[in-house]
């Protein structure tokens, strides 16, 4: 099809085709016979032409571009219309270029449904976009972009304007809509009107977003709000240029207020809660030349009706607190920013000074009241800070760590409280729950109850995330070095009616040997859960964790680990298990990361788990779990057997004995005894039973050697790059019930060599006097299977130790009778 193009001279109106960006010219212009890839059809000319393809949207565009002189003559008020008619279907911009002189702006007005200002870049949904300039002399501000469908009415320019109209090339578009109403000396940049009906929300922003207000100038918006409705302001975006001289401002005049222009600066909280229509002015200053910076603003206007219970305060009493912020805010926050269509929940101090984000300090008493249809989608965020000064008085207080009754007493739900707690070098922390308990979230053990606490130890370098823990568990006591932050974070709306019976305390303690101890008391028939700090990362190299769990009178503690192995190999040091029980001659189970991890066992007293970690080869660290189940103590039949039969025996030995002394009586007279100090009282034994005396023969000799008591020579071949403290690995014998089981020195590189039955036990050197000592294992203590031969030969010195002790009363009994 051809199409043709007349223009009169009077409309000073240029048409121009030209190929379209970033596309290939497949397509070309026909004028007659000549072939072009770019038309331009000036005032006066009237052009037929015709394209060499189907689809010629696909690769051009057309600009017309009308001049009008508002300076020199008559300025053509009223509605601006589509010229000129018969254009191509082409993607084209209508540019209307109107010059009038800076005393006199010119007024541009729209029709039904107005304009709405969007961002640089953004899209309009139907594609067609008005762009606004002004231009003062040879410069030129772009007022800003926009898309139908919105409140802005009315603009009003100092200078002239250069208006354009983006319409796609299906569009069905017919009139500009607006017109130039009039002109009127304005006295600064521009006037935006802004008609806003019903509950709304618009987004405005400063001319030349983002790029910069022009210096010292200054703009206004009128906001036409109904006298029934309520608006707010919100400053979401803004930056400050470099003055010389005034100072950047915003101006509020609001019909009724009392100081009359209202100024704040852009960083201050802007007025909300304002009844009927208002102007904002932005001002801006003199910059610096050599670094002028960048005044931009983009704020959001939302109008909503009276909320019923706006008149309605809240008494927030934090006059008692100290070092305490309580913030209140919309779901999500800080993460999350509100989108513009989210329902509008504005916190208040006063009438007039509301936002969406409200934070309160300690010390003072407020009144707060919301304007919010729906104050389920606040939250409370507080954190409280407890610090130690002076040590000597810190050791004396416990702290409380309950959330204050002025939280959660309000109409909001508390999201998340949060304890930062700092010890001094000499001190750590302690954390205690006397009576709820501490139980530890973990995959088998999970949380369910209203509220949880998040612990993490930190330091300057790194920080130790010590885990999950509920209350309604075992866990009476947390020990930790360094600084402590303890977060507790609701679940639901059950915290409201679990609230009154916190009771997590805090207090200063001595400084603790391991990273962190946990103190457990568990109750009766219990079976608990408890996993390395810091999962699922794994323990960080060289810390040593410790557990301390009591074993309830009349119960039997089974402790068993959740895999056979720890799952990693050291690179530098040695990870251990450590198990100490809190019994009199009690072993303690030392297990290294390249051996398996002890059997299930039971511990019928109080006992430590310590769990030293190394430094792994790779980045794979030390994760280990163990459970602990409670059960009575069952009563076994053999030791029942065993006492009866033992009582029977001493009672037959007793009755011999009364038989003799009775017999002795009747055939003695009664002598006096008299106590003489140098008599030696030790009953002689019999030569026979020893007859090569002590240092010939092996009674002496233990019959089970511990691997704690081999020594120090058979370490000599350690290839460690520390050299170790001591030279043999020594059980744990300090005092018990306050301290955990010492773990091996990460020294230790190689494994301890163990002595087996079938090797020679080393000499145990002679004393001064001829005493016996035997090493009794305890009947009711599970062993490991590698203890075995060890075991049985500890039975069987048992017995011959209990053959000569016999043999022994026997020949006593004998001399007796003899007498």
């Amino acid at each position: 099809a051809s199409f043709t193009v007349s223009l009169r001279a009077v409309d000073n109106i240029t048409v121009t085709i030209k190929p379209r960006p970033g596309v290939s010219p497949s397509c070309q212009i026909w004028v007659k016979t000549v072939i072009r890839f770019e038309l331009k059809i000036k005032p006066g000319e009237n052009v037929t032409f015709t394209f060499s393809c189907s689809t010629p949207e696909k690769y051009f565009i057309m600009e017309i571009q009308k001049n009008i002189d508002c300076v020199l003559g008559p300025c053509p008020f009223g509605e601006v219309h589509l010229y000129p008619p018969g254009l191509p279907r082409l993607n084209r911009t209508f540019i209307w270029d109107v010059k009038a002189s800076t005393k006199a702006g010119l007024e541009l007005k729209f029709s039904t449904p107005w304009l709405r200002q969007i961002e640089p870049g953004e899209t309009c949904p139907d594609f067609i976009s008005y762009n606004i300039n002004s231009r003062i002399d040879t410069a030129t501000v772009n007022i800003g972009t926009f898309c139908r469908n919105g409140s802005v009415s009315r603009v009003k320019l100092l200078g002239g304007v250069v208006m354009s109209l983006h319409l796609p090339w299906d569009s069905p578009l017919t009139t500009s809509g607006f017109n130039i109403a009039n002109r009127a000396s304005i006295k600064r940049l521009c006037i935006i009107e802004s008609i806003l009906k019903g509950e709304s929300s618009i987004t405005l922003m400063s001319p030349n977003y983002p790029l910069g207000f022009p210096e010292d100038e200054l703009m206004t918006w009128q906001f036409v709000v109904p006298s029934n409705m309520r608006a707010s302001v919100f400053f979401h975006n803004y930056s400050l240029s470099n003055c010389e001289r005034k100072e950047e401002r915003v101006e509020y005049y609001i019909p009724g207020s009392p100081s009359n222009p209202e100024v704040f600066k852009l960083s201050d909280s802007q007025p909300a809660n304002i009844a009927g229509s208002f102007n904002l002015s932005l001002q801006g200053c003199d910059q610096d030349a050599q670094n002028p910076g960048v005044l931009r603003l983009l704020f959001q206007v939302i109008v909503q009706h009276p909320q019923v219970d706006e008149n309605v305060t809240h008494l927030v009493d934090l006059s008692k607190e100290r070092n305490m912020t309580v913030t209140i805010h919309f779901e999500g926050w800080p993460g999350r920013t509100p989108r513009m269509s989210d329902p509008m929940c504005l916190i208040c101090k006063d009438p007039r000074s509301c936002d969406r984000v409200l934070t309160l300090a300690s010390g003072a008493i407020y009144k707060i009241s919301f304007l919010c249809k729906d104050l389920s989608r606040l939250r409370i965020t507080a954190e409280k800070g407890i610090s130690c000064v002076d040590p000597r008085w810190c050791q004396r207080k416990i702290y409380s760590l309950s959330v204050p009754k002025a939280i959660t007493q309000l109409p909001i739900r508390l999201h998340m409280f949060i304890w930062k707690l700092s010890a001094p070098d000499l001190l750590n922390v302690e954390i205690t729950s006397p009576s709820l308990k501490l139980q530890q979230h973990v995959p088998e053990q999970r949380c369910n109850t209203s509220y949880s606490y998040s612990i993490i130890s930190a330091t300057p370098v790194a920080e130790l995330n010590v885990g999950v823990f509920c209350p309604g568990g075992a866990i009476e006591k947390i020990q930790m070095r360094n600084n402590i932050t303890i977060s507790l974070k609701t679940f639901g709306k059950g915290f409201l009616n679990e609230s009154n019976h916190q009771d997590l305390k805090m207090s200063f303690v001595p400084h603790i040997k391991d990273e962190c101890t946990f103190t457990v008391s568990p109750g009766p028939k219990a079976k608990l859960y408890l996993q390395t700090p810091n999962g699922p990362y794994g323990l960080p190299p060289y810390v040593s964790i410790s557990w301390y769990i009591s074993v309830p009178s009349k119960q039997v503690a089974r402790l068993g680990f959740s895999k056979d192995r720890m799952g990693i190999a050291c690179e530098t040091g040695r990870a251990y298990v450590n198990i100490k029980e809190e019994a009199p001659g009690a072993e303690e189970t030392v297990r290294r990361e390249d051996e398996l991890l002890p059997g299930p066992r039971n511990m019928y007293h109080d006992f430590w788990v310590n769990v030293s970690n190394c430094k792994p080869v790779d980045k794979k660290q030390l994760i280990l779990q163990f459970w602990v189940n409670f059960t009575d103590k069952q009563i076994d039949l053999g030791v029942i057997l065993a006492v009866v039969a033992g009582a029977g025996v001493l009672l037959a030995v007793g009755l011999t004995v009364c038989c003799v002394k009775k017999k002795k009586k009747k055939s003695q007279n009664p002598m006096v005894g008299v106590y003489n100090t140098n008599v030696n009282t030790r009953v002689p034994g019999k030569q026979g039973l020893f007859p090569k005396g002590r240092k010939n023969n092996e009674s002496h000799v233990y019959a089970v050697i511990d691997d704690a008591m081999v020594y120090g020579h058979l370490l000599k071949e350690s290839n460690g790059l520390v050299a170790p403290e001591v030279d043999v690995y020594r059980p744990f014998d300090g005092p018990t019930g306050s301290l955990p089981p010492s773990p091996p020195p990460f020294s230790f590189r190689k494994d301890i060599k163990r002595c087996s039955n079938t090797e020679e036990p080393p000499p145990v050197t002679d004393t001064d006097h001829d005493t016996y000592t035997f090493a009794h294992q305890k009947s009711d203590q599970s062993e490991d299977s590698g203890d075995k031969n060890e075991k049985n030969s500890g039975d069987k010195n048992e017995k011959n130790n209990g053959d000569m002790s016999m043999s022994l009363l026997e020949n006593k009994e004998e001399e007796g009778l003899a007498e």
